[in-house]
């Protein structure tokens, strides 16, 4: 392998040949109410925190998926994707959605065990949520083409089975919100990717299983556990 010749990693965008190439993939933590309240948490609404993954992490819709080594509770969290297309940095929110190129279903698959295990001890969360394929992605869609969305069904199911199904109206921290956020922490570029948290109903997955999801209006997600 030839080290200087490695692709980077990209997205499909819809109704285009070209593709979205990934700088940074940013994901929120405990953004739905009921999510908090299962993972064990007091449902307030207080700033919103942010972890990572790896650019590389994403793999395509219609992917079959190793289960990762060094755990036993592979867990699923069907999350809306912001893909940034303008360079920001402490961005109002009244102009947030102005840095927005387009949007994408997404999977943040999450290590639960060794998550825990980070959280017990204080330590961070890379292990747990940052290995290989962990950001299973649609393609995107160009915001020019369909409005911002504000509502609408999320949802993910496992072998036909309805696992989460919520409404994109109970984000606790809006689209907006959670760019103009993130922009006063990090300066937000092309090719950022934003996840931008998961509803309730989170739980584990099996090789074999066949996993699939969607947010109306936007697209739906497909991927099988090897």
């Amino acid at each position: 392998m030839n080290i200087f010749n490695l692709e980077q990693p990209s997205v499909p965008v819809v109704g285009s040949d070209e593709r979205f190439p990934v700088r940074r993939i940013y994901c929120i933590g405990r953004n739905y109410d009921k999510h908090v309240a299962e993972m064990g948490y007091d449902v307030k609404r207080s700033k919103p925190f942010y972890f990572g993954k790896p650019a590389d992490a994403v793999v395509m819709s219609g992917a079959t998926i190793d289960y990762p080594p060094r755990t036993a509770n592979l867990h699923h969290e069907i999350e809306l994707v912001v893909a940034i297309g303008k360079v920001g940095s402490d961005v109002a929110v009244s102009e947030a959605l102005e840095h927005v190129y387009g949007y994408a279903v997404g999977i943040d698959l999450t290590r639960r065990d060794l998550q825990k295990v980070a959280k017990d001890q204080g330590r961070p969360w890379e292990t747990a949520k940052g290995f290989d394929q962990s950001a299973p992605i649609s393609a995107i869609h160009r915001a020019s083409r369909i409005s911002h969305p504000t509502k609408g069904r999320i949802w993910l199911a496992v072998n036909g089975q309805i696992r989460q199904d919520a409404g994109l109206n109970e984000l606790i921290w809006g689209v907006a919100e959670s760019i103009s956020e993130l922009s006063t922490l990090f300066e937000l570029a092309p090719g950022d990717l934003l996840f931008t948290g998961t509803p309730a109903g989170v739980g584990p997955l099996e090789p074999g299983d066949e996993v699939t999801g969607g947010i109306e209006g936007i697209d739906e997600i497909q991927i099988r556990i090897r």
